[in-house]
């Protein structure tokens, strides 16, 4: 892999792992769905604007209208919604831990539901990354996390594996851009109902919401989206997936940099547990024959 490679899934990972800490300053002192749905929605209609920058077309192809529904509905409404609605008490390290075992479901998905084989590399790696997970959320339960929000991130992280699957392959046909700002504007609307019957719609507008609602909206919604794009066309997509097992050290990392969040023994082993599973199973990916 060379330097530019390397350089462009490092950033990936970074923007990708910082937007649960973005996101929990954004959800203490906003509606989170709400502001969620809002997001979507300006990041979806600048995707759009910069697809017919590029001379996309919007129109779309069935099977990308089927990924685009599938994923603005799970991806984006479920997965992500939960999410924030989750961070509101949970802290952003846990919400990254449990989404970041998204590579580690699809695989043990695929080899249960659709007979994919992953090989001895790969059930070790599925092994440890759960056990790792067990760990750590042993230890934040009987630290006095809240389970329901981190059962709510487990709920997530099943409706992006679900998405991943069902609509796998289907984002092919060109219209890259057209496709993600479609997504963007389904989730947005998809969340504009609960948010109508379960929120007050309060957003504090001080300095680290604004920035964190910008760096959001711009950041990992629309840069890391660029980003991973260049990536696989690059390197392809089964290469460029390793780099998920950077996930959760970078999620915790960074919460601990920016919000404080406290980092135990039990943390940092059930970490790197878990980024030893997940490489452990993009490995036995890659060795698979085409």
């Amino acid at each position: 892999m060379d330097m530019r490679a390397l350089a462009m899934g490092l950033m990936f990972a970074t923007i990708w792992s910082s937007a649960f800490t973005s996101a929990r300053i954004i959800v203490a002192d906003a509606s989170p769905l709400a502001a969620l749905s809002v997001r979507f929605l300006i990041s979806g209609a600048i995707a759009l604007v910069l697809a017919r920058a590029l001379g996309e077309s919007l129109v779309l192809t069935r099977a990308q209208w089927r990924a685009t529904i599938i994923f603005g509905i799970c991806q984006n409404a479920l997965y992500l919604g939960l999410n924030w609605v989750a961070m509101q008490t949970l802290e952003a390290s846990v919400a990254a831990i449990i989404a970041s075992t998204m590579p580690l479901l699809v695989a043990a998905a695929g080899w249960a539901f659709a007979g994919e084989r992953i090989g001895p590399l790969g059930t070790a790696g599925l092994i440890a990354g759960f056990a790792g997970v067990a760990l750590i959320m042993s230890t934040r339960i009987s630290g006095g996390a809240d389970p329901v929000a981190m059962g709510l991130c487990a709920i997530g992280a099943l409706a992006l594996t679900f998405a991943t699957l069902v609509a796998r392959g289907a984002m092919s046909g060109g219209n890259i851009w057209t496709v993600v700002g479609m997504q963007m504007l389904v989730g947005g609307v998809a969340l504009l109902p609960p948010a109508l019957l379960f929120e007050d719609w309060h957003i504090a507008w001080n300095g680290p919401v604004i920035a964190a609602y910008l760096y959001t909206i711009f950041m990992p919604g629309l840069v890391a989206t660029f980003i991973w794009l260049l990536l696989v066309r690059r390197i392809g997509a089964t290469r460029a997936s390793t780099f998920h097992f950077l996930n959760p050290f970078l999620g915790v990392a960074i919460a601990a940099l920016l919000l404080g969040e406290a980092l135990g023994p039990l943390d940092i082993a059930g970490v790197a547990i878990i980024m030893a599973g997940i490489l452990a199973v993009q490995m036995a990916k890659g060795r698979r024959p085409a």
